[in-house]
């Protein structure tokens, strides 16, 4: 149980830290100064979210997100929320296809082979179905969360910083309703695919705590970083180059390297939710599923990087407050016993 546990952990994590999280500009955008409050509420919120999709997904052992969806929002805003879903995961998808050619871009490489360098391994990964998200997750995963806290410790500790110096400053708390609602339809998407897999009820428990935890700690020492460098983020489509230029050439690149595998893993999961949601009707392998939604994308990442997360992740995380609010109320509210 508890292996499996950490497997779907890592397929949370996956789904969360993609481009924008990874590169500090999605946290940069929602929390900044005055935001640790706001950051414990998240932790909180996405713990507890999960295990109420990961609850639903086991129980109806779903194998994509409808199911899971109609016992959330009700069958009268189902549709509206499936469509909200398709395209929330076809968008964000693409903002991950265009983090990946910002950070090619960042070493002088074309943008266009930057989002093609990560079209063609996305592709192969579905020759494996889901088993080759999970496995990579799994492998990859550990090695990027520990390498950008390595970063982030390091930085806290050579330029003396306080973990603690902001701690006292909350103002910014609503913050976290948005954010966490921003990445709750990417869950339901993931989640609602892999019910059919989990074996016992514990290991949405294991899972859930696990994930919210980790990205919990990551989540306040990178704001916390970033607050102190607030005045050069402007200058960086990728806040995360402005931590990178105080060290040698050497870590940037193998932070670069960390940071495209969280834009593989998230742009894999968004694919994953929207192949498996599809897959049923077309009726064709994944892999071809794959190619063909990721086709469609590719025009849409011309409009660069920084420009989708800043005016698109707001909006949904406006847009999603209500299931956020369906999903907290849920366990209070539901005939089923979670």
């Amino acid at each position: 149980m508890i292996k499996a546990g950490m497997k779907w952990m890592f397929l949370i994590i996956g789904t969360m830290i993609g481009a924008g999280y990874a590169s500090g500009r999605e946290l940069w955008q929602f929390f900044g100064h005055n935001s640790s409050l706001a950051i414990l509420l998240f932790t909180i919120m996405f713990t507890s979210c999960c295990f109420t999709i990961m609850s639903i997904s086991f129980h109806k052992q779903s194998g994509h997100y409808l199911p899971v969806l109609r016992a959330i929002v009700g069958r009268h805003l189902t549709g509206i929320y499936d469509w909200m879903i398709i395209v929330y995961l076809f968008t964000t998808t693409v903002v991950m296809l265009a983090g990946s050619g910002a950070t090619w871009q960042a070493f002088h490489f074309p943008y266009r082979f930057g989002v093609l360098a990560i079209v063609i391994p996305l592709i192969l990964l579905f020759v494996w179905d889901v088993k080759g998200i999970v496995i990579v997750n799994s492998f990859v995963l550990p090695l990027l969360i520990g390498g950008l806290l390595f970063v982030l410790i390091l930085f806290v500790k050579d330029q003396d910083l306080s973990l603690f110096g902001h701690v006292h400053e909350m103002s910014n708390w609503l913050a976290a309703f948005p954010f966490t609602a921003l990445n709750i339809l990417p869950l339901i998407a993931v989640l609602g695919a892999i019910g059919n897999q989990m074996e016992q009820k514990g290991e949405a428990w294991i899972a859930s705590i696990g994930s919210g935890l980790v990205l919990g700690a990551v989540s306040y020492l990178y704001n916390n970083s970033l607050i102190q460098i607030s005045e050069e983020i402007i200058l960086y489509e990728i806040p995360l180059f402005a931590i990178l230029k105080h060290y040698p050439y050497a870590m940037m690149l193998f932070m670069s390297a960390m940071l495209w595998i969280a834009i593989f893993t998230t742009a894999a999961s968004g694919t994953l939710g929207l192949v498996t949601r599809f897959r049923e009707y077309l009726r064709q392998p994944l892999w071809i599923l794959a190619m063909g939604m990721i086709a469609l994308m590719l025009p849409f990442t011309s409009f660069g990087f920084s420009t989708l997360v800043e005016y698109l992740y707001p909006l949904y995380g406006i847009l999603n407050l209500y299931v956020l609010a369906s999903l907290l109320f849920y366990p209070l509210v539901s005939r089923f016993k979670i």
